[in-house]
């Protein structure tokens, strides 16, 4: 079974089993069991169920691998011929979630 979600303002098809990187649940630790209602689209043995826009009694349920940052990303700044230059640097805070289920009640 496959579905699509919609978590953390981003958009991903996932199956059991699979390993996400979204930004950080909020007051989360390692180990804790997410529920994601947000399901926009299932299949099931080639039978597409499509929400408008979730759908209904279906959930998903991830358990969170891990809290930590993500890469460095580098923003650097440059105004050529005036001696302006800025560089600045920004890591985001992730989560690893793996999921563990696809229910549909």
């Amino acid at each position: 079974m496959k579905a699509t979600i919609q978590t953390q303002g981003s958009q991903f098809t996932v199956q059991k089993g699979d390993i996400l990187f979204v930004n950080r649940y909020p007051d989360t630790n390692e180990g804790d069991q997410v529920s994601i209602d947000q399901v926009l689209m299932l299949v099931d043995e080639g039978k597409a169920t499509f929400g408008t826009p979730n759908v209904e009694g279906a959930t998903v349920k991830a358990k969170i691998l891990e809290n930590k940052k993500d890469k460095k990303i580098v923003i650097f700044k440059k105004k050529r011929r005036q001696g302006y230059k800025r560089r600045k640097g920004h890591r985001q805070h992730i989560s690893v979630v793996q999921i563990e289920s696809i229910d549909l009640k």
